[in-house]
């Protein structure tokens, strides 16, 4: 089979399935692991999947989600920078609110035991990861639980964020660019994360370069709605720049 015969199979599956992984296709070609990425790459380009961690989704399926562990190992290292440079802009002995996501989570498990900070979240992981943290007055959010993310959304989530105000927010985005905003799969989660935003005198986007440009279902913001952007050094200087013009600084470490 050539390349392009392949290619167009593998679109074929893509479409079928709403994914395919790098493993089954090669074994399912006969091909070697690094000849399908190849394959992938050639369609990425083309513009008719989008590469994730370990396969491919087709375009249009802009309500994928991948599941929480699939999440947590994307980008590891560059999470972990992200969540380190955020430490500087904790509030004195303030108020913030942690949303549900992998980076803010790592940023939840970089916090000092000895930090004296009000914390808001919806994410149950984050708040599981607080509780033992002695100087923190800690303030789950309830509602109901989305699985695939362990956050809280709906009615109960959005009335308890109309009810406080915070110093920073940190938040999680799926994809972000200036030309489509802030986005992610699910509507309920985008409402909460929209409350958040609005709860909050400082926002500030805890986002890996991968998810520059990426654009999903629901909208939640624009990205002048941002204070800043932590992102890593895989962010162009060209895409900083342009982020920076719309009113949004960016840190890229």
């Amino acid at each position: 089979m050539y390349a392009p015969e392949r290619q167009q199979e593998i679109l074929r599956l893509a479409r079928d399935g709403g994914r395919v992984d790098v493993l089954s296709l090669a074994e399912e070609f006969q091909v070697t692991a690094e000849t399908i990425r190849r394959d992938l790459k050639a369609l990425d380009r083309a513009g008719l999947v989008r590469r994730v961690h370990g396969g491919a989704i087709p375009v249009g399926r802009l309500d994928f989600e991948p599941d929480l562990a699939e999440r947590e190992s994307t980008s590891a290292d560059e999470k972990d920078r992200i969540a380190k440079a955020a430490l500087a802009e904790l509030p004195a002995e303030g108020t913030m609110i942690l949303d549900a996501g992998t980076t803010v989570a790592r940023l939840a498990a970089a916090l000092p035991l000895e930090a004296s900070l009000t914390v808001v979240t919806h994410s149950l992981p984050i708040a599981a990861r607080l509780a033992d943290h002695p100087g923190m007055q800690l303030h789950l959010i309830g509602g109901r639980v989305r699985h695939r993310t362990r956050a809280a959304v709906d009615a109960w989530a959005l009335r308890a964020y109309g009810e406080i105000r915070a110093d920073v927010l940190f938040v999680a985005a799926n994809g972000f660019s200036a030309e489509h905003g802030l986005t992610t799969p699910d509507l309920a989660e985008a409402a909460v994360k929209r409350a958040a935003m609005a709860a909050a005198r400082r926002v500030v986007l805890l986002a890996d370069s991968a998810k520059h440009g990426q654009e999903h279902f629901a909208r939640f913001g624009d990205l002048g709605d941002v204070d800043l952007l932590i992102t890593d050094s895989g962010l162009s200087p060209d895409d900083a720049a342009a982020i920076e013009r719309g009113g949004t600084e960016v840190l890229c470490v």
